[in-house]
């Protein structure tokens, strides 16, 4: 894998995970909770400096950051802590809200990212015209000479006049060859293609048919918009991907979508990598997107991560009291070997799509 593809995914994911940590540790401070280290990275520090009783460090590795709060322990007492300031001593409502700032400081960090993007680089809307915005490696268009920025204005000297027709025309075409029209930098060319049978699928994945398909991706055009209105745009793109991530996972739990689709840092390095060489404003919207992947799957009902928390506040509201030490541990050693068996699957299918990428 290449350096600046790793470069690329450790700066943008420990970003994103200081972001999660900050939501934590602002929200602790505010509340009057005590946080004896804010710390970005982890491991032996480099850099550190106390004020006010917090240590601000940084650390060797630079894999996102922590934060140690007073009275994390639930069983701390008054003898080992000052209770006024533990965290394990503060109203259910405070302890809550501290471990909710940190997923929502990701999903706010997206809709920040989002509303620059678009007040920066505009709106890449779909293009009406049959214009190609990406051609795949390996696949007929490709093959034939296609390329991104083409612009197909007819097929078998029928005119094609939009991206749909273009799409239904092909399908139709059951896998015989087809000829293209094909407007390049002021030119017309004329190009042989041969369509293939491929599975149809959705969005998520899920295989619905088989379709007639060529690679090719359907092309944008930049819209300049205003502030006022990218942050409109933010807003909806933000609730939009917290709406397919949460429908992914509920659809992953049902079997609908393959488990084999779960990615690990591999994954995530190399489209952090293939994000960044596209551009900035890719790159940044790929962030974006990472940034609410994380604030969900944090507030997944999985002890150690902060839904598991929120959990336990749950509970220790019915009950009228915190849950007992012993079953808290129980539940944190099962969370971890859920997690860690996660991780383990997620880097599992990592290296399967690498080596059937070298096949």
């Amino acid at each position: 894998m290449p350096f600046l593809e790793i470069l690329w995914a450790v700066l943008g994911l420990g970003f994103l995970i200081i972001v999660h940590e900050f939501g934590h540790f602002i929200f602790a401070k505010r509340l009057g909770v005590g946080v004896l280290k804010f710390s970005v990275g982890f491991g032996p520090r480099l850099l550190g400096r106390t004020v006010n009783g917090t240590e601000y460090a940084i650390s060797a590795v630079p894999l996102g950051g922590y934060v140690k709060m007073i009275g994390e322990d639930p069983d701390a007492t008054a003898e080992d802590v000052d209770p006024r300031v533990s965290f394990a001593h503060q109203r259910l409502w405070k302890r809550a809200a501290i471990v909710v700032a940190g997923p929502a400081f990701n999903l706010l960090a997206a809709f920040v990212i989002f509303a620059a993007v678009f007040a920066v680089y505009g709106a890449r809307m779909p293009s009406e015209a049959a214009k190609v915005g990406g051609v795949m490696e390996g696949m007929p268009a490709a093959k034939a000479g296609l390329q991104v920025g083409d612009v197909v204005t007819a097929l078998d000297s029928q005119p094609v006049r939009t991206w749909e027709e273009l799409s239904a025309a092909i399908r139709a075409s059951k896998g015989r060859d087809v000829e293209l029209a094909v407007q390049r930098s002021g030119s017309t060319l004329t190009l042989r293609v041969t369509p293939e049978s491929k599975p149809d699928k959705n969005f998520f994945g899920e295989v619905v048919g088989e379709a007639f398909v060529i690679g090719i991706e359907r092309g944008f055009d930049q819209e300049a918009v205003g502030v006022i209105q990218a942050v409109g745009m933010a807003f909806t793109q933000t609730l939009w991907w917290i709406e397919t991530l949460l429908l992914s996972v509920v659809k992953m739990l049902q079997g609908k979508i393959s488990a084999q689709e779960i990615g690990g840092p591999i994954l995530i390095a190399q489209a952090a990598g293939q994000q960044a060489r596209m551009g900035l404003e890719y790159f940044l919207h790929f962030m974006a997107v990472i940034s609410i992947n994380l604030g969900i799957l944090n507030l997944l009902p999985i002890p150690i991560l902060d839904g598991g928390h929120l959990v336990f506040c749950v509970i220790e509201a019915a009950l009228r009291r915190p849950l007992e030490m012993r079953h808290r541990e129980i539940a944190q050693q099962i969370g971890l070997v859920i997690l860690i068996g996660l991780m383990a699957f997620a880097f599992y299918n990592d290296i399967a799509r690498v080596v059937r990428g070298w096949g």
